[in-house]
């Protein structure tokens, strides 16, 4: 035998690699029951699931071994060793990739899927980084599922004569495949990886066709019914709004009845005080969708509305109420860059956006995660810093809030209290069995819970100290449900409790109906108009309708739920609920009945999305006639288009803007703004960039326009110390010093890196000497304290 013929890996050893990488499978799905085990979300590590979970895994890795088979010999054939290095390494690689997805479905408790799809990579990065990370003992699992894929395979020499009698192997591998398909599974015990390519595959070849010749599919004729009028004393000035938005506020937490009652005394409360929908749906099972579903009453897209390249013609409570008098403003306590927030806010002229970036150093960010991340603001310090800004009183308001403390990581300021504060519920609350299970293993998410309970009561009681609380309406709800938390079926993760309070309202109620985000905006804007000469379009174009005002349970309504990004599964009709192929019956708790046959839901999904899809892809939600104000778009010549694409070609926008920045310290300044004006364009809050937009400016001589843009940075982020710099420098060039002795209060006021520009103070102040003007005289005193 020649030495390429004693050298050449053979199908022996390909089945002794196949079977190493079930071996890894084997050991990636006990890390998934023991996780969730300990988390109380099943109740054995060896249940029927597990081993369904393990059917599963042999039926993928006999996909894997058929698929990989041929080119393993091909490259043998080719050259002894060219095909055991890389298949070796493509199973290894496999293995990571489905211990990343199972690590993430044992914190989201749902597979990822074609939502992938909807999300860009600095999306995802940030997720997993404000998530917790990778953390080391991640890194530590992955090196160990690799080490046991090579040990095994070493182990397997010592078996070597038994696998030896496994041929013809390609034939068991048939068999296995075979036997897997015929094994009904669930999420849990899918192999996460087939879950992800199955469902990007479905998602991207399902076909969405439009085939009705009505333009305009969602416009409605019929005036919607003022169903909230009967219950408000309402006074003669339009009153303000407030909607808060409260991050994974599932109904199993709030209310009588709730599954894992306890932990939001204020919210309870508030129940009984308010209209109360005991059984209203978030339209999205995630943040992505709330704010246009709640506001706006829109339809999703492909990946969520707020997703869409371009935005189509709409009707937002936002734009509505700003046509008619009302300031509008939004805050959060995040980057409102993630899911294109900010984007969206834009589209709507939203008079006022805070954002993670405008808190100033007053305020205290959320404790960092074991990766070294912190989302932004708690929300307690988002309410503070709101109630400290000036409200006209005599001008309407509508408010939108949406919190985060209720996210992972869930770490609330002083986590040792409020955890406290759970220990000493679970011993007074009579809680039992699996409920007392997940919330002792849960601790850290209940207290972020009472956390974030707590900084409502908060917030309630200081808008009583602002102008007009007796003139407010408030609107609570979730943005969906928690998702750590196990869920008791599909619908759970949609199932939120919608809460409307005032000092107006004549007298509490509680529904039982199902409504859902859809509804708010046409009921809140049939109030309005019952009462005030409201100017609006005749005609809208809601994908909702009034709210059901029904006591009792009942279902009268078509709700399509969109579960992730990109993953339109679920359609609610009546009392009847469409997922995973099935038709279940829904009764007065959101249970699932059994399943049956014979509807036809699956059609009017279809249906949907494909009117979803028209209308969003095609700006037919409404007419031109019918738009309160176009939507703002920065507008580009082609041979603008044409540059920009030969520069960019789709890095994050940090990374364009370090081109942008390139070009501008070449003095290639049109080329430098245009790049700026881009990334702006889909990106408004990048304060880096219109901080470079503002010194461009003021290098081009254009100094009006960098005054203009710099305080505008300021007014966006009064922390951030480089819109300051670029202020006084274009103060100093242009020799404005008493602008300049203002903006040294303002800094000192506002920024906690102060410091970083002493010389640039310190040069404002020569100057101020140097004409005779006199400054205050503490401020010498304070950047001694800066520099200390």
């Amino acid at each position: 035998m020649n030495t390429s013929t004693r050298d050449r890996y053979g199908l022996k050893h390909y089945t002794r690699l196949i079977l190493s990488f079930f071996g890894g499978l084997l050991v990636l799905t006990i890390y998934q029951y023991t996780t969730l085990y300990f988390k109380g979300v099943v109740d054995l590590i060896f249940g029927t699931s597990f081993f369904i979970a393990v059917v599963h895994q042999i039926g993928y890795a006999s996909l894997v071994g058929l698929t990989l088979v041929f080119p393993f010999n091909f490259l043998e054939n080719l050259r002894p060793g060219y095909g055991f290095g890389p298949i070796a390494v493509i199973l290894a690689l496999l293995l990571l990739v489905e211990a990343m997805l199972i690590s993430y479905f044992c914190t989201a408790l749902v597979p990822l899927g074609s939502d992938l799809l909807g999300y860009s990579l600095a999306d995802i990065t940030t997720t997993i980084g404000n998530s917790g990370g990778v953390s080391f003992t991640g890194a530590i699992g992955f090196f160990t599922i690799i080490a046991v894929y090579f040990g095994l395979y070493r182990l397997s020499s010592k078996y070597y004569h038994h696998i030896s009698k496994m041929y013809p192997f390609t034939i068991i591998l048939v068999s296995m495949f075979v036997m897997a398909m015929f094994i009904a599974g669930k999420p849990i015990d899918q192999n996460k990886t087939q879950y992800l390519v199955l469902n990007i595959y479905d998602s991207s070849t399902e076909d969405t066709s439009y085939d009705s010749s009505v333009e305009f599919p969602l416009i409605k004729t019929q005036k919607t019914k003022n169903v909230l009028g009967p219950y408000f004393d309402l006074k003669d000035e339009k009153p303000n709004l407030v909607f808060i938005m409260v991050e994974g506020l599932g109904r199993d937490f709030v209310g009588e009845g709730a599954e894992f009652g306890g932990f939001t005394p204020f919210l309870d409360d508030l129940t009984t005080k308010s209209l109360y929908w005991e059984n209203c749906l978030s339209n999205t099972g995630r943040t992505f969708g709330v704010l246009p579903s709640l506001i706006g009453s829109l339809p999703f897209g492909k990946s969520g509305f707020m997703e869409l390249e371009q935005y189509p013609n709409k009707l937002t409570l936002f734009g509505i109420l700003k046509n008619n008098g009302y300031h509008t403003s939004y805050y959060q306590g995040t980057n409102s860059a993630f899911d294109n927030v900010d984007r969206f806010l834009n589209s709507e002229n939203v008079d006022f956006v805070l954002d993670k970036s405008g808190f100033g150093s007053q305020y205290t960010m959320q404790a960092e995660d074991a990766a070294g991340s912190s989302w932004g603001y708690p929300d307690k310090e988002l309410f503070k810093k709101s109630m400290s800004l000036p409200r006209n009183s005599e001008q309407p308001r509508m408010e939108v809030y949406m919190t985060i403390s209720t996210h992972e990581p869930f770490v609330p300021p002083r986590p040792e209290v409020y955890e406290s504060q759970v220990g000493q519920i679970l011993a007074n609350g009579g809680y039992e069995g699996k409920t007392r299970k997940i919330i002792e293993k849960n601790a850290n998410v209940f207290a972020s819970l009472l956390y974030t309970d707590e900084a409502l009561r908060y917030v309630f009681e200081a808008y009583k100290e602002q102008p007009g609380y007796d003139n407010t309406i408030f609107i609570v709800t979730g943005d969906h449900r928690l998702i750590p938390i196990p869920q008791r079926n599909n619908l759970s993760r949609f199932h939120v409790p919608l809460i409307i309070y005032s000092p107006m309202l004549k007298s509490p109620r509680k529904m039982g109906a199902i409504n859902s985000h859809f509804d708010v905006a046409p009921s809140i804007t049939a109030l309005l108009q019952g009462k005030y000469a409201i100017k609006m379009p005749k005609k809208v174009a809601w994908m909702g309708n009034s709210l059901d005002m029904n006591i009792g349970f009942r279902g009268v309504k078509d709700i399509p739920l969109m579960r992730n990004k990109n993953e339109l599964k679920e359609f609610i009709s009546g009392e009847k609920l469409y997922t995973e192929g099935k038709v279940y019956t829904i009764d007065e708790n959101m249970d699932l009945g059994g399943s049956f046959g014979g509807s036809d839901l699956e059609a009017r999904l279809k249906a949907f999305k494909s009117l979803n899809a028209y209308v969003t892809a095609n700006d037919k939600i409404i007419p031109d006639s019918l738009a309160l104000f176009s939507v703002p778009k920065e507008q580009f010549t082609d041979s603008e288009i044409v540059w920009i694409n030969s520069v960019y070609n789709g890095e994050n926008f940090d990374k364009v803007y370090l081109k942008a920045r390139a070009l501008a310290f070449k003095k290639e300044y049109d080329k430098a703004l245009l790049l700026c004006r881009y990334i702006l364009s889909e990106s408004p809050s990048h304060i880096d960039t219109k901080v470079l937009m503002g010194r461009v400016s003021v290098w081009n001589g254009d100094y009006g326009a960098s005054i203009r843009i710099l305080k505008e940075c300021i007014k966006m982020n009064p922390n951030y110390i480089d819109s300051y710099s670029a202020l006084f420098d274009v103060y100093y060039w242009s020799d404005r010093t008493t602008e300049a002795l203002e903006l040294i209060k303002l800094v000192e006021a506002n920024s906690s890196s102060v410091h970083e520009i002493t010389d640039k103070i310190d040069r404002a102040k020569r100057q101020a000497r140097k004409k005779g003007i006199a400054f205050a005289k503490n401020t010498d005193a304070k950047l001694a304290a800066s520099e200390n």
